[in-house]
């Protein structure tokens, strides 16, 4: 089950708020006056309050953290990455709705965005932007085409991918540049093509995976709407290896390019 904690995050702000608003109004007074300790109830909602509010109001129009769970955005974030987005690059959005109330911009090629995913809008995805509003995207022979220019790829060396079973394969690793930002992807060169050309509509984004043949992307579940999009990756604030319980040191503090403004 996905648990919603902006939705927690809410119903804690107003219990604790309410608790503490009842205690202002009508029970302090009275409580002082018969010379009563504060109720545990009481007492946890008048200190926790502040600190729900703050971390709403951060992570609702300032900056959010995510965790990265698979390795479909390799070999630009791995699996234990934690990344933060940072919620007002495209407009300041109401919480739990997600309606965009301030727009402040808007998603640009190559930046890796956080969505709720189209199928299932309780669930956040991350994926790169390969194609805005009115763009149309071509994938032909592992080699992207934006209106009808090649993005180039540049070969750098081999590398390794795993299955679902954990089964390691070989990939090749090349730097692509996609419509001026320079970003790393990888290809399994024994995997199908899967060639495609679409048009992007107005209000919606396409979206891939770096790791381009085992990433669940827009190539398999459509377009993103704006209305779906909740910020932009911007930095790699921690990073953990599951396989040998460790940090990756080296990956702190890394941040995550996309186009600039």
């Amino acid at each position: 089950m996905n648990f919603n904690f902006e939705l927690f995050l809410v119903l804690a702000c107003l219990f604790t708020g309410l608790i503490y608003l009842l205690d202002w109004l009508f029970w302090e007074k009275k409580r002082k006056s018969e010379l009563r300790p504060m109720s545990k109830i009481v007492e946890y909602s008048r200190s926790f309050f502040p600190v729900l509010v703050l971390v709403l109001i951060l992570r609702s129009f300032l900056v959010e953290p995510y965790r990265i769970p698979t390795g479909s955005l390799e070999p630009s974030l791995i699996p234990g990455d934690f990344i933060a987005a940072n919620k007002f690059a495209y407009g300041i959005h109401l919480p739990l709705s997600n309606t965009r109330i301030v727009p402040l911009g808007e998603p640009k090629l190559a930046d890796i965005v956080v969505f709720r995913w189209p199928v299932n809008t309780s669930i956040d995805f991350i994926k790169r932007v390969v194609g805005v509003p009115g763009d149309t995207i071509a994938y032909k022979n592992k080699v992207l085409y934006l209106n009808g220019v090649e993005q180039k790829q540049t070969y750098v060396g081999e590398g390794k991918d795993s299955d679902s079973m954990g089964n390691l394969f070989p990939v090749k690793i090349y730097r692509e540049d996609l419509n001026g930002v320079s970003h790393l992807i990888q290809i399994n060169p024994e995997a199908p093509d899967n060639d495609f050309t679409v048009t992007v509509p107005r209000g919606s984004y396409f979206m891939m995976g770096d790791n381009r043949d085992n990433s669940e992307d827009s190539r398999y579940w459509g377009f993103v709407p704006e209305k779906d999009l909740l910020g932009k990756a911007f930095l790699i604030w921690m990073s953990w290896n599951s396989k040998d319980h460790s940090v990756r040191w080296h990956r702190l503090g890394t941040l995550i390019h996309s186009a600039k403004n």
